[in-house]
């Protein structure tokens, strides 16, 4: 299997990455990223690693990454409160979508959050009050996240994947519960562990249980 892999470089991204390095120990895993040096030694060196610089507007980068790519992985994520008004993330995966349908890559897990509505979802006070703050303290990143929902589900890929994502935290358990808003599941805990994350999403590779559905992870 060869998997591409967006946000690489960051935290949630960097355990992606490692997670998928020791499920898929005979996999080649590409990492895209804007910055390269920002990524470990060790994965680096790892020569289970294809790493390919480039920005997300860069379509000869991204279509270079793309070649023989089975499954596209992204930890993109905005920046909380100094992130651009005009919905960058949301453009760059309708150019990153366009472009796995011009090389055939049918399949998108992505990281979004619990700003995103989902018609799953029911009425629970503790996940209103986080995305209504979201919406007030971190408006264009709030933009942005729901434009990347709006664009994923739009897309007529024939399998994606929404990994609805509350409050970040670095706890080291994997343990997730994975549900939708109010359903009595997720409850009113609004944390989840970054690895937990990694976690869900590699697993969802092989189990494929929430195809074209946009789950809520929480840790327990």
């Amino acid at each position: 299997m060869r998997i591409l892999i967006f946000g690489s470089t960051g935290p949630s991204g960097l355990l992606l990455v490692r997670e998928a390095l020791g499920t898929y120990d005979q996999s080649t895993i590409v990492l895209y990223a804007r910055s390269p040096e920002k990524l470990p030694d060790d994965l680096k060196q790892n020569l289970n690693c294809i790493i390919i610089e480039g920005q997300l507007d860069d379509e000869d980068a991204l279509a270079k990454a793309l070649e023989g790519v089975d499954i596209v992985l992204s930890a993109l994520g905005p920046a909380q409160f100094s992130h651009g008004s005009d919905t960058p993330l949301a453009h760059a995966y309708e150019r990153i979508i366009r472009l796995m349908k011009r090389a055939g890559v049918n399949r998108l897990l992505a990281l979004g959050t619990v700003s995103i509505e989902d018609p799953s979802d029911r009425f629970n006070l503790s996940f209103y009050s986080l995305v209504k703050g979201a919406s007030i303290s971190m408006r264009n990143a709030y933009k942005d996240i729901r434009a990347i929902g709006a664009v994923i589900r739009a897309s007529n890929l024939e399998h994606w994947t929404i990994v609805r994502v509350p409050v970040l935290s670095n706890n080291t358990s994997k343990q997730v519960i994975a549900g939708y808003i109010g359903d009595g599941k997720t409850k009113n805990h609004v944390f989840l562990n970054r690895i937990g994350f990694a976690a869900f999403v590699i697993e969802e590779i092989s189990k494929k249980e929430w195809d074209r559905k946009a789950p809520v992870l929480v840790s327990p």
